[in-house]
């Protein structure tokens, strides 16, 4: 029987271990922290958004990056079989607005319980609170790993690496598969935030901290060239912004960021062209002709984001509404249709949900996830350079990559044909 080392007991770890064991060749999963899926935790915010329902030709459009890579790992292992999984250990689930499946329960604990039982049933050897320093090679061959703790040394045919990146790293995020990774001389790409808050320039954000905006359509900017356009929520912070729409444009701004200041546009009447909403201000002032500007806005925006519209508009707020001009409304129109904000930056690895970046992918085998560089050695999850936005896809891309891994390494000669079924 192969032995096969399991590197971190997080999302990627679970599904490589469980389907080791599915193929007979139970791992041993090695997990620093005290308990297995520390991070599952807190995903979704303590729900679990575990995938998303859409069809499978539709998910590789929500991968911001290296989507042509996870071919292989999503069909092999795609979101109807991770919902089969769950529901079969016994995690009932459903699907909410925009396909996002959660646990019935809504906790992330009965997704982390459902997954760990089944791999007690494939008597997968767990170990908690095992921190591997390195890993173990010996004249270029992959020998095994080496713990931290007395720098013991276990021995393994297969190593791995589902160690998660360095977002919220007091779940244990802290980058250990980039330092092994190089370690078996990879190279690791640029890391950032990604599915994090953006800052802004100015007092906008600390204005209106606390103001949450339905249906609106948020577009980034990098000079002229639009590289995200997106629909849904949004939130005002003492910082910026952040919400669903903002985090998921993150993971296509993230690296340009770094380089300059970029422009979010945001349009507050998706629903409307500006000729329309001109037609409809132009309704509202004419059923109070003797209202103040200031007191004629009740019905297009929040109470809260009034002053500030006003200010934009450039408008007197005491200007009675029949003396608007149409070249004043048409200001109020173009302020509306793109409310735009400076984006000077992300918030760090605290705040955000994913890490952008990491093991460079044309240097693994996207059919089993197995190093070129040393004979032996799989990644998954979130250490490879692979990411997507919000409502569960980053999941599904570790579930996938972990299950493909574990696959791969538990039938070596022929991962493809291996009789597993999960």
């Amino acid at each position: 029987m192969r032995r096969i080392i399991v590197i971190g007991g997080g999302a990627a770890g679970m599904a490589a271990a469980i389907a080791c064991g599915e193929a007979g060749a139970p791992a041993l999963l090695l997990e620093k922290n005290e308990k297995l899926g520390k991070k599952l935790y807190i995903t979704g915010k303590g729900r679990c958004n575990v995938t998303n329902a859409c069809a499978a030709e539709e998910f590789f459009g929500h991968v911001a990056t290296n989507a042509r890579f996870l071919y292989s790992a999503f069909y092999g292992f795609t979101n109807r079989d991770m919902t089969a999984l769950l529901e079969d250990c016994g995690c009932p689930l459903k699907t909410e607005r925009g396909g996002r499946v959660f646990p019935v329960s809504d906790k992330a604990s009965d997704v982390t319980a459902a997954l760990s039982g089944r791999l007690r049933k494939l008597k997968t050897d767990i170990r908690l609170n095992e921190e591997v320093k390195e890993l173990w090679i010996e004249d270029g061959r992959l020998q095994g790993v080496i713990l931290k703790k007395g720098n013991r040394k276990m021995a393994a045919d297969a190593v791995i690496i589902a160690t998660g990146g360095l977002s919220y790293p007091t779940t244990g995020s802290t980058g250990d598969g980039y330092r092994m990774a190089a370690q078996a001389g990879h190279r690791v790409t640029e890391l950032s935030p990604a599915l994090a808050p953006f800052e802004t320039s100015g007092d906008v954000g600390k204005s209106l901290q606390g103001l949450a905006l339905k249906n609106i359509e948020a577009a980034v900017l990098d000079g002229k060239k639009e590289i995200y356009r997106e629909f849904g929520e949004m939130l005002f912070t003492h910082f910026g912004v952040s919400g669903p729409v903002i985090l998921s444009a993150s993971s296509y701004a993230a690296r340009l960021l770094k380089k300059r200041p970029l422009t979010l546009a945001i349009d507050l009447k998706p629903a409307l062209t500006d000729g329309q909403l001109d037609a409809r201000i132009l309704r509202d002032f004419e059923e109070g002709k003797n209202r103040q500007f200031k007191h004629a806005l009740d019905r297009l925006f929040p109470a809260r984001l009034i002053p500030v519209m006003i200010q934009r508009s450039g408008i007197s707020p005491e200007k009675r509404v029949n003396e608007i001009t149409r070249k004043e409304r048409r200001r109020l129109v173009e302020e509306t249709k793109r409310f735009c904000l400076t984006l000077t930056g992300l918030r760090g690895y605290n705040e955000a949900i994913i890490t952008q970046g990491g093991v460079n992918v044309k240097e693994i085998n996207p059919s089993t996830m197995e190093s070129k560089k040393l004979s032996g050695l799989y990644f998954a999850g979130e250490a490879l350079d692979v990411d997507a936005v919000t409502g569960g896809y980053n999941l599904q891309i570790a579930w996938s990559t972990g299950v493909l891994a574990g696959r791969s390494a538990a039938c070596l000669k022929d991962p493809e044909n291996c009789d597993i079924v999960i």
